[in-house]
């Protein structure tokens, strides 16, 4: 009999799994295997969409100690045997940590990063090492180590970025949990493009310590997934304290129970969610994306949810441009992280790196100006403050209006095509106050002969620090409701 008619990986998630393993209908060895076997048919080949950059060649072997596991205590684990698509910028002891980058090529960390022991520690299986855009600077998912990844929903598009091998990878089908990380739009981005989850979690609730860093004042880890009930179950593993990331401690006293407390059908009613107007586009380019988010808020007004319209003005490119710190932090942040990888390592600092010429074309112009960039400069300084400011007005926002979260397009246009500069994306506004957000899909473009089912676009829900059970409370009960979710049409 063959796997396929075992269990089926469509649609698969973290309960279906472990349902059909206590039914005796799939090991954890046969499921890695399905799912090396579908890398291998949908990604590595020439119309494939070029996500994967390592397969763990120990992947079967720890499927094997998880099935002997199994037969001696059944399920202990809240992730056993589940798939992990990880971005190649989250260290692994045992594989190479390129961060999608030549001039890390081969280069083997000597510890997992925290999260990556945590989800190990769940029961997971690291399946794959995924692509992204080189060292997660910008949102197209280009890399020296692999190239361009294209996204399963319409090839001829990117999967947005900079984790963009982890959304296009989840979409394919490729495993069941996708961890990202985020400095301006970097999770939700690629949710956004290939009708997936992303949760984007407060500063400090999940640790960076064992990331390759872009900006710490901005930077954070998330899931990005298929289904809200699966993103609760991995943020209940990957979320708390942390000693090696100091940030982390502002989590205590801020973690529930379980976020699966949250997944509740009835989650919209009596929820007040502010409508950012300012964050839609007003050009005839964005008139399909107004559309589809405001066809998806039709769809849940019988729901309970009073919207309101915010008529305050927020710029997201404003807030790119003149509050982001992202490029001012990276010379120091990525420079210790390169300094502290030895002799592991040829370059050790972001002038090395520039001077090794080993990495993408695309990401030249932004660190060669990282690179003049200071963090005791008074521009630094005069963003941190205006970063202060940003919070404020946001809560002032809420606090007028009595808001339980305010909602917008992700990205007011499609994901563009290859080749074209990721524009419009209001992923910023959480990135800089470090407030978190999720994006969930809210339907599809009209279709077209590359995009058979319309390219995904989502819809982005942003809350107050540590309300992520608000945020997951809001995307389950907007998920069943709408239930826009539909799998890419894959040809090998």
């Amino acid at each position: 009999m063959k796997n396929e008619s075992i269990f089926t990986l469509e649609g698969a998630t973290i309960s279906s799994v472990h349902k059909a393993m206590k039914e005796s209908r799939l090991t954890c060895t046969q499921l890695t295997k399905m799912y090396i076997d579908r890398i291998n048919k949908y990604d590595k080949t020439a119309s494939g969409i070029n996500s994967v950059i390592l397969i763990n060649p120990d992947a079967l072997t720890r499927a094997q100690e998880l099935d002997e596991e199994f037969k001696q205590n059944g399920i202990t684990k809240p992730l056993h045997g589940i798939p992990v698509l990880l971005k190649d910028n989250v260290n692994t002891k045992d594989m190479p940590t390129t961060a999608g980058s030549l001039s890390l090529k081969g280069v083997t960390p000597e510890e997992d990063a925290f999260i990556t022991k945590k989800l190990i520690d769940a029961g997971a299986i690291i399946i794959a090492k995924v692509n992204l855009h080189e060292f997660a600077v910008w949102g197209e998912t280009a890399s020296s180590i692999l190239g361009q990844t294209f996204n399963p929903y319409d090839l001829t598009r990117t999967p947005g970025g900079s984790s963009g091998g982890t959304g296009a990878a989840v979409a394919a089908n490729f495993g069941i949990i996708g961890i990202g990380t985020d400095t301006i739009n970097s999770i939700r981005s690629p949710a956004s493009a290939c009708c997936l989850v992303g949760l984007r979690p407060t500063i400090g609730l999940v640790s960076r310590s064992g990331v390759v860093p872009y900006s710490l004042t901005q930077d954070t880890a998330g899931p990005i997934m298929r289904t809200v009930e699966d993103t609760a179950k991995v943020l209940d593993v990957i979320s708390g304290y942390d000693p090696t990331d100091p940030e982390t401690a502002w989590s205590i006293g801020h973690i529930p129970e379980s976020y699966t407390s949250y997944l509740n059908q009835d989650g919209l009613k009596n929820k007040r969610i502010g409508i950012l107007h300012s964050f839609f586009g007003t050009q005839d380019i964005h008139t399909e994306v107004n559309n589809i988010i405001h066809n998806s808020l039709e769809k849940i007004k019988d729901k309970g949810v009073e919207l309101i319209d915010i008529t305050e003005n927020i710029d997201a490119d404003q807030l790119v441009n003149e509050v982001s710190v992202h490029l001012y932090d990276l010379k120091t942040d990525l420079g210790k992280y390169l300094e502290s990888l030895g002799d592991r390592s040829s370059v050790h600092s972001l002038e090395d790196l520039i001077q090794s010429g080993k990495y993408h074309e695309g990401i030249e112009d932004n660190i060669k100006y990282a690179n003049t960039l200071d963090t005791d400069s008074l521009e630094y300084k005069e963003r941190l403050i205006k970063r202060l400011k940003t919070q404020n007005k946001v809560m002032e926002i809420m606090a007028k209006y009595n808001l339980d979260a305010i909602v917008y397009p992700h990205q007011k246009r499609p994901v563009v095509k290859v080749g074209e500069a990721q524009v419009d994306r209001n992923g910023v506004l959480g990135s800089v106050t470090g407030f978190p957000s999720i994006v969930v899909p809210a339907g599809f473009t009209e279709p077209t002969s590359s995009a058979p089912l319309g390219v995904p676009v989502g819809i982005e829900f942003l809350s107050k620090q540590w309300n992520e059970p608000v945020l997951i409370e809001i995307g389950y009960a907007f998920e069943q409701a709408t239930k826009f979710y539909k799998a890419p049409i894959m040809q090998p």
